[in-house]
């Protein structure tokens, strides 16, 4: 079997085969000092108990802490039925998509995501799929370049979340993207900023996020028309649970919808695997990365589907490919579809129901505590806010007291160290909330 370890005779012929006498012989030119002198420090075999024992010991070990926190990750209900689904065999154990035909029960799924967020983000197409929301960014900004031309320089709003924007200039510096960010005014993109920017005629993309990286919900009335009257593409960065009650990027008038889809049903886990979403319009689809799902029929005249609209080059030549990112988050893919086929239009719209409620109310709460004040009052929200701290302990020390008393309380604005932006979804409970103010004092 493949996985035993080699007997004696197995390296002696392995040996015999390169034409050495010996493994020290094999390793001669590894310097002396970087040879282990000793055993391994592997510990004893255990029986299957004794691994499970451990392994819940060391579980017991992490600290569940009650989450207020967000900055595009989420703490959404996963429905208990979502881990049966993926667990399904035609579903883990399809085979890669290049063969449809033993790769029905992957690329059915794959179709049935992209469908789905095709209809979430009001735009023609989705791909599947994309490593996280900050490469999907990235992967638009190369799509606004690759579709202009003549043109590489790429407006981004300060308004996007840190890690997006960190992404995106590594791609832009590797890529010879000329790369403007904008900076916020007040909470929101500096539209006037902006339209003079475009004015140059030589941009050809804008991305900005809804909502924004303060939880701030921005109207873009007017947007589309003034990026498209420059010939510029617009980029719509979203929230993917939050689409099931905001305007789409599609209505806004958007050719690029992005962002990450870890808010539908995808567990916050320690920081990932998550997906990145990428949806565009037919007039873009041949610049659109990732792989494409279509549906057609077999020989019988049964429904099936199959990898399309893309080369194989795409996958398999480098130099040629419209981008190098090539595997799907296939696993991820499967629960966000089966997580959307579970909660329908009406479930994502309570979802968000019930997050806008839990983090209004705890809004009121804190501020009224007198500890706090809201930073932008005059702007919407849906489940996120930033709040400034008026207490001299300071953001870091809050969030470290309520951290030992079980909670953590959102994420500290790091060019602003006294504010601090904090969020609540369908999962947090009037009593967690008290809980979370009584501790406050």
């Amino acid at each position: 079997m493949k996985y035993l370890p080699h007997t004696p005779s197995d390296l002696e012929e392995m040996l015999r085969v390169i034409g050495v006498q010996s493994l020290d012989e094999l390793y001669a030119e590894v310097p002396e000092e970087l040879k282990l002198k000793r055993e391994l420090n592997i510990p004893a075999a255990m029986s299957e108990i004794e691994v499970r024992r451990e392994l819940h010991a060391l579980a017991g070990q992490n600290r569940q802490l009650c989450v207020f926190a967000g900055a595009g990750a989420y703490d959404h209900y996963t429905p208990a039925v979502i881990p049966y689904i993926a667990s399904r065999s035609e579903f883990s154990t399809s085979y890669t998509p290049y063969q449809a035909e033993i790769s029905q029960g992957t690329l059915q799924y794959i179709f049935e995501y992209q469908t789905m967020m095709a209809r979430l983000t009001g735009m023609d197409v989705s791909n599947a799929s994309m490593y996280d929301g900050s490469t999907a960014t990235a992967e638009a900004m190369m799509m606004c370049v690759a579709a202009a031309k003549k043109r590489n320089r790429v407006i981004i709003s300060e308004t996007c979340l840190p890690a997006i924007l960190d992404v995106v200039r590594t791609y832009a510096k590797f890529h010879g993207v000329d790369l403007v960010e904008l900076p916020a005014a007040e909470g929101r993109t500096d539209r006037a900023a902006l339209d003079r920017l475009l004015e140059a005629d030589d941009v050809a993309g804008v991305i900005v996020a809804q909502p924004n990286r303060f939880g701030v919900v921005e109207d873009f009335t007017g947007l589309a028309d003034n990026c498209h009257s420059h010939k510029a593409l617009l980029v719509i960065n979203t929230v993917a649970s939050a689409l099931g009650v905001l305007k789409s990027p599609g209505e806004w008038g958007a050719d690029i919808a992005c962002g990450d889809a870890q808010s539908l049903g995808i567990p916050l886990s320690y920081g990932g695997p998550y997906i990145g979403y990428l949806c565009t319009t037919n007039a873009l689809i041949r610049k659109m990365p990732g792989r494409l799902v279509g549906q057609t029929t077999d020989a019988d005249g049964n429904r099936c589907f199959v990898l399309t609209m893309q080369a194989r080059e795409q996958h398999i030549r480098r130099e040629k490919a419209t981008s190098n990112i090539c595997t799907a988050q296939g696993f991820m893919c499967l629960y966000v579809a089966a997580y959307l086929s579970l909660m329908g239009a009406e479930g994502l719209r309570q979802v968000n129901d019930h997050s806008y409620a839990a983090a209004h109310h705890l809004c009121d709460r804190l501020l009224a505590t007198g500890k706090f004040e809201l930073r932008y009052p005059e702007l919407p929200f849906l489940c996120e806010f930033t709040l400034r701290y008026k207490e001299s302990e300071g953001v870091a020390a809050l969030r470290d007291r309520l951290s030992d008393a079980g909670f953590l309380l959102g994420v500290p604005v790091a060019e602003h160290p006294d504010e601090i932006i904090i969020a609540a979804t369908e999962q947090r409970t009037p009593e967690e909330i008290e809980r979370l103010i009584q501790s406050l004092s």
